[in-house]
Parts: C-alpha cells; sequence; structure tokens
C-alpha cells in the first residue's frame, strides 16, 4: 500500500489524533474504573454568556438603568437570596439549589482579560496568563501529571474534535460524539485490513505515528461502544443535542467506564443582538439538561462522586447595546453542580455595578484558583502547581 493511502485513509482517525497512550490497557477492564474516583465533568458555555441576564441583580438600580429594554424585571426573576436571583429560563436548577446541590461563584475572571472568543477561550483552556501561549491545557496537563502508573481511566470530549483544554504534551484526551458512528467508522473493512496489514517500518516516522494512531483508534471506538451498551438510562432528558450529550455522560458514568473527566459544549451565547429569547432557550437547555443529568446520577447512587461544572469564557458588558443585546465583557459567573459542595449557593457577593473597569465588571476570582481547588481536592492532585504553573489559593468549594 502507497504512503499516500495510508494517510488518506487515516483521516476517518481524526477525532482520536489525541488519543492517550494509557488507554488501551483500560479495555475490557471492570471494577477499577470511574467507580473508584471522583469524576469531573466540565461544560462549556462557548459564545461568552451573560451572567447578569443569568443571575440577576434584581433589587439594583443600576442594573435597570443600563438595560433598560434587556432587563428582567423583578417580578420576572426566580428570587433565591434578598439580591441575586435566576433568569427565569433556569426554574429547572432551583430545586438543586435549594436542595444544596448547587454553588455559584460570581465574578468569575483574570487579569488583564482579552475580549476575543478564540483567546479568552484559549487563556480558559490554558490556565495561561492573558499574555501567555501555551500549547498545552489545564486538563490535558493533568493527564501527563497523573496517569503515568495510575488507573486506567482518560478523559472524554463528547465532540467530533478535541478542545485545547484536554491536549497535553505526551496525554491527551479522547474526543467522541456517538459511541455507535464511531464504531461503524472504524468497522469499515478498509479500516480493519488496513490495520492488520501494514507493514510499517522504523524510519518511517510519520506513517508509524499513524498507524498506532489507527489502531488506536480501533480499540476505542470498541471499547466505549461495548460500555455505551452496559447501562442505559431511563430518567427523561431533552431532546436537544446537550441533554442527549448528557444522557450518553450518565449512561457510561453508571456503566463504570474508565474515565475520570467528561467534556460537553453548549454553543450560541453570543448574544450582540435580540439577546432575551436567545438567550433563555439555551438557559432552558442547560438547566433542564442538568436537571435530568443530577436525576440520573441520583438515581443510580453516583452524585456524590460526581462535580459538574459550567463555564463561559467572558461574560458581556453591564449595558446593553443598540440591537436589544449586549457586547463581550469580562467577569462571570460559574455554576458547581454535586452531592459534596462545601459551600453550597453564593459562594460571594454579586458584582459590584457601581465598580467597574471602563463599563465592565472586574473579576474577584481568579478562574485558576477554581482549577487549583478542583485538581487538588476533587481530583487528588498533590501539586497542581505542576500543573498550572504556579501557586494559586484553593477556594473551599469542594
Amino acid at each position: 500500500m502507497k504512503r499516500r493511502d495510508f494517510l488518506k485513509a487515516s483521516a476517518l482517525a481524526s477525532t482520536s489524533l489525541l488519543v492517550p497512550s494509557f488507554l488501551p490497557a483500560a479495555f475490557g477492564v471492570r471494577g477499577s474504573g470511574s467507580r473508584s474516583g471522583k469524576i469531573l465533568v466540565a461544560i462549556q458555555l462557548s459564545g461568552g454568556n451573560d451572567g447578569l441576564n443569568t443571575i440577576i441583580p434584581y433589587r439594583n438600580d443600576v442594573y435597570y438603568q443600563s438595560r433598560p429594554s434587556l432587563a428582567l424585571s423583578a417580578s420576572e426573576v426566580l428570587p433565591v437570596s434578598d439580591e441575586l436571583g435566576f433568569n427565569p429560563a433556569l426554574q429547572a436548577l432551583q430545586p438543586l439549589y435549594d436542595e444544596g446541590l448547587l454553588s455559584i461563584i460570581n465574578s468569575v475572571g483574570y487579569p488583564n482579560p482579552d475580549r476575543s472568543h478564540f483567546r479568552s477561550m484559549d487563556i480558559w483552556h490554558t490556565a495561561s496568563n492573558s499574555d501567555e501561549y501555551l500549547n498545552t491545557g489545564w486538563l490535558g496537563r493533568y493527564l501527563d501529571s497523573e496517569c503515568t502508573g495510575c488507573q486506567p481511566y482518560h478523559a472524554l470530549e463528547l465532540d467530533d474534535s478535541l478542545s485545547l483544554a484536554l491536549k497535553g504534551r505526551e496525554r491527551s484526551g479522547f474526543a467522541m460524539s456517538d459511541a455507535r458512528k464511531l464504531k461503524r467508522t472504524t468497522d469499515n473493512r478498509f479500516l480493519q485490513a488496513l490495520g492488520k496489514n501494514v507493514p510499517v517500518h522504523e524510519h518511517e516516522e510519520p506513517a508509524a505515528y499513524l498507524y498506532k494512531i489507527m489502531v488506536d483508534t480501533q480499540s476505542s471506538a470498541d471499547y466505549l461502544f461495548e460500555q455505551s451498551k452496559v447501562h442505559q438510562s431511563r430518567v427523561p432528558y431533552p431532546m436537544t443535542t446537550f441533554g442527549q450529550d448528557l444522557k450518553k455522560v450518565a449512561e457510561l458514568i453508571t456503566a463504570d467506564t474508565a474515565t475520570r473527566v467528561y467534556y460537553v459544549n453548549l454553543t450560541g451565547f453570543d448574544t450582540h443582538a435580540n439577546q432575551k429569547n436567545r438567550q433563555g432557550r439555551l438557559l432552558k437547555q442547560l438547566a433542564e439538561g442538568l436537571q435530568a443529568f443530577v436525576t440520573d446520577l441520583k438515581q443510580n447512587g453516583l452524585l456524590e462522586d460526581t462535580l459538574i461544572m459550567a463555564f463561559s469564557e467572558f461574560g458581556r458588558r453591564v449595558k446593553q447595546n443598540a440591537s436589544n443585546g449586549t457586547d463581550h465583557g469580562t467577569a462571570n459567573n460559574v455554576f458547581l453542580l454535586g452531592g459534596q459542595l462545601k459551600r453550597p449557593g453564593f459562594y460571594n457577593q454579586g458584582p459590584n455595578l457601581l465598580d467597574l473597569d471602563e463599563g465592565d465588571l472586574k473579576y474577584q476570582v481568579d478562574f485558576r484558583s477554581l482549577y487549583a481547588t478542583l485538581l487538588e481536592q476533587w481530583l487528588d492532585v498533590e501539586s497542581p502547581k505542576e500543573i498550572l504553573g504556579r501557586v494559586f489559593a484553593g477556594l473551599g468549594v469542594v
């Protein structure tokens, strides 16, 4: 077989270009996967969710003055404290808040914020400074640090491509939107024959690398497909892409899949125009998907060992624009859900709308302090400094 044909065929395995080298060791192993350790589910709200219309300061006059047509009235808001309330689209989250399963961290950001979607998301993915450029993600470096001689677990993103957050120097996560579709792709007779019969010589390094990717992808597809059949959830999930992704995650967790980190995306939050209805639909998807997910985990006794983090790359500006929307801002709120929260409810006060930075919210909590907390207190990393590059004070939320 000619090399160019091999390279062409290998493109079918592109979702595994960063497959973890330890993943094949997990195949067929039961009883030593997720239930022997805590699980992190990261939810990325891409586009820059408007935090001020998510957690609403419904008694703050500045909020209403800044958003004459975009602000939600006090009668619309679901109050959860004397000063702050939920967007009504988050109604499905209120019982979880009342039960002590939700913690909200306000004004999360970083120094010298960047208002570019791509750059700010890179900063969140890599845990870098705003003037620092890294090509590995914080969860990828977690895999690099913790997966030498560790139990056979890995990180899985429910998508067709892998986010920078899960890319490490030596080990990275695995991207897969659907186990059955991936299995059908790798069951292609040509790919199967290629994986078994291609002779690769040591001096052909590119071909050898791609050949290994092919084999690892086929093995990964087999394992994840078998795991996807172990447990079928009976909890009704929303028929949205986000809701169905969470259902897949719940089924894999309940099947004791050798996965410790899951990564899920909900996109569309770049609300420059006609924001109110658009954001409301997305927040409803978020809330109803999370409600079903938490219900599923509780029914299977897995909520105590699962922590969910929902974040966005930045918030929006305090003042609405001329198109009944909001433009790119800075600090934002982060949601944590789980059965072992030390600080349920609001971790800190809402943003100070009288103390702004050129019309934007000032951050109170560095997002890397949250990462340090999750790494040390949830994922049992002895030294988060080795992953984050320097010491960040923990938050004491888990």
